[in-house]
């Protein structure tokens, strides 16, 4: 897949504001390699670790307001970093500017984000025929939440690169209850049958994502 650079074209670094919810989760490896949207080259070099599935609501990026579904099954072997395998963005612009700039294999959906006294109702896909809908219930003292506690370091490869990227960020967690979920494990990695081991919903986040170390794909 060739990745063309966008007509409207906001470079790295991007900084961002927002709020998120993430599930922090030790995947079984034959899910992974099963159900995540892996290639058969990602297969082999699939390492395991810890893996996260994230809901972003950014309020301020450099392509404006924009919602987010996303999986990282865990580590990749050469470089020993995670890899979003499956992603979901409901604004154009973030898709072609997160494949350009980083690689991030981004598709484009609608999407719904409403909250109220703690608890976040959310939609990924069309409203009759959800690709993911999950209600969550945020409860208890504030923590402070970072990369730090959650660390992420990417790998991915599109278009014939290599994009090595490490976003950082920072904000003020609760700890959370999935209420609700469901999952079309056509179009998302079905995970509601698995426990996290960790969930927790993140206010008031920075982000920043620096330019990626690009290299061609040397096979």
């Amino acid at each position: 897949m060739q990745v063309e650079k966008p007509d409207i074209h906001y470079p790295a670094p991007w900084n961002l504001k927002g709020e998120g919810i993430i599930m922090v989760f030790n995947f079984k490896k034959n899910w992974v390699l099963n159900s995540a949207f892996l290639s058969e080259e990602q297969k082999s070099n699939f390492m395991g670790g810890l893996g996260y599935v994230m809901l972003v609501n950014y309020h301020d990026s450099p392509v404006g307001p924009y919602k987010e579904l996303l999986i990282i099954p865990g580590k990749f072997r050469p470089h020993k970093r995670q890899s979003i395998a499956r992603i979901f963005v409901d604004s154009e612009l973030s898709t072609e500017n997160g494949r350009y700039n980083w690689g991030i294999p981004k598709e484009t959906t609608p999407m719904i984000w409403l909250s109220e006294n703690g608890v976040d109702t959310i939609g990924i896909g069309k409203e009759d025929d959800p690709i993911l809908f999950c209600r969550l219930k945020s409860y208890g003292l504030p923590f402070p939440a970072t990369t730090k506690l959650v660390p992420i370091k990417l790998f991915q490869e599109l278009g014939g690169k290599i994009f090595l990227t490490n976003p950082q960020g920072s904000g003020w967690g609760k700890l959370a209850k999935i209420e609700t979920l469901k999952v079309d494990g056509a179009w998302f990695p079905d995970f509601s049958g698995q426990k996290p081991l960790l969930c927790f919903k993140v206010n008031s986040f920075r982000m920043h994502f620096p330019e990626s170390v690009i290299k061609d794909v040397d096979r």
